[in-house]
């Protein structure tokens, strides 16, 4: 990257503080880089806002939709709904491999 990073949404773009898509890496300064892993959505899930079971509903992911994992933590996933291209975090368990 050359130049000041742009600023972008972050409920659109996968990007925090700590960490961004690699995607993104043209375009914002991160510490941290990470490549989407794509993972199948195993029955309706939802995509929230923040990392916390009560935190406000971005999404409801279908059955079967894929979801791109940029960080697993406590039990949550975080990245990108391609689908909805809406970024948020859902529950970990919820996901399973594209090769299963």
């Amino acid at each position: 990257m050359t130049g000041p990073s742009t600023r972008l949404d972050p409920r659109t773009n996968a990007v925090r503080r700590d960490i961004a898509d690699i995607r993104l890496a043209e375009l914002v300064f991160a510490p941290h880089y990470a490549a989407p892993l794509a993972m199948i959505v195993e029955g309706e899930t939802i995509l929230r806002a923040e990392s916390s079971p009560g935190s406000d509903t971005v999404a409801i992911l279908k059955t079967d939709e894929i979801f791109e994992v940029l960080e697993f933590s406590g039990g949550n996933a975080w990245g990108i709904s391609p689908a909805h291209g809406l970024v948020g975090y859902l529950d970990a368990g919820r996901l399973t491999s594209l090769a299963s």
